[in-house]
Formats: structure tokens, C-alpha cells, sequence
């Protein structure tokens, strides 16, 4: 009991820290538009590896890892609609 609880309460400080971290840099690109300093590949393989994570997470046996889900769902978001405005910038708009 003790160390599922302290699994759980582990997985959801990292969950909170990996939001918080990746979330205004998200926001600032969606309000800005400002892609210039953004590399697709990295941001194309952020947003693989997010959604992967957020599959295990609801796909794990017998119970759903919700930090890991909860958290890749919200960076995968963001990083797909990151990824749109970088594509559109770089090859649309021009």
C-alpha cells in the first residue's frame, strides 16, 4: 500500500513538472505564431513519443497509468497544434 502511494504521488509531481515545463512554450508559439526558433524534426518526434506514452499509459494492465496518460495527452495537443502552425509558417504561408 505504502509503495503504491508513493508510486502514484511520484508519477503525478513528474506529470505536473513535465506540464509546466512544456506549457509556455506551447502557449507563447499559439499566441505569438513566432515559429522561428522551433525545429519540426524535434517537435515531429516530441509529439510521436507524447502520444506513444499516452497509449501505454491507458493501455497498461490491469490499471490505467493516469499521470502518464493525463500528461502525454496534454503535450501531444500541444505539440500537434504547435507542429500545424510550424507547417504552415515554413511551407504554407510562404
Amino acid at each position: 500500500m505504502q509503495q503504491t502511494l508513493i508510486y502514484e504521488i511520484c508519477g503525478w509531481i513528474a506529470s505536473i513538472g513535465m506540464v509546466l515545463g512544456y506549457l509556455p512554450q506551447a502557449v507563447k508559439t499559439i499566441r505569438t505564431r513566432n515559429t522561428e526558433g522551433i525545429a519540426l524534426p524535434t517537435f515531429l518526434m516530441m509529439g510521436i513519443g507524447a502520444f506513444c506514452f499516452m497509449l501505454q499509459g491507458i493501455l497498461h494492465k490491469p490499471d490505467i497509468l493516469w499521470s502518464l496518460f493525463v500528461t502525454n495527452l496534454i503535450t501531444t495537443t500541444c505539440s500537434c497544434i504547435v507542429f500545424g502552425i510550424k507547417v504552415y509558417n515554413d511551407y504554407i504561408k510562404k
